[in-house]
């Protein structure tokens, strides 16, 4: 199974026929941030679905008690990439709140049940990004 930067490059290599259905079929994308401290990009494969012609992405961490810092990249910078399949973007990321947050939550724990794991560990609200084109 691919991890963390050679899932990005197989995916990137293959335009996603590699790494997009990851894990037995669960879709990701490669969101690529603009490093807050170093600003140069960075590249992370995420679990995704879309909604109402955005992408949906959940910053979990795996439950960690911190933001990962892809989320506090696009909270200093949320003008981002993504790609899905071959299909690369720009888009701009925003913290769904509220009625909407619920809402998508429950279909991201649908692709990734894991998630509602994730949050019972830690007492941060995990974060849900909204990403739309530009």
């Amino acid at each position: 199974m691919l991890f963390g930067d050679e899932h990005v490059r197989r995916y990137e290599e293959t335009d996603g026929e590699v790494g997009h259905d990851w894990n037995g079929g669960v879709p990701t994308l490669v969101l690529t941030t603009v490093g807050r401290k170093t600003g140069q990009e960075r590249k992370f494969a995420l679990i995704y679905q879309e909604v109402d012609g955005a992408y949906v992405i959940v910053a979990s961490k795996g439950g960690a008690d911190k933001h990962p810092g892809w989320y506090l990249n696009l909270q200093a910078q949320p003008e981002v990439k993504v790609q899905v399949k071959a299909d690369r973007f720009t888009a701009r990321a925003r913290t769904a709140e509220g009625d909407e947050r619920a809402r998508l939550w429950k279909k991201m724990a649908a692709v990734w049940p894991d998630y509602d794991n994730y949050q019972a560990k830690t007492e941060r609200e995990i974060p849900v990004v909204v990403l739309e084109r530009v």
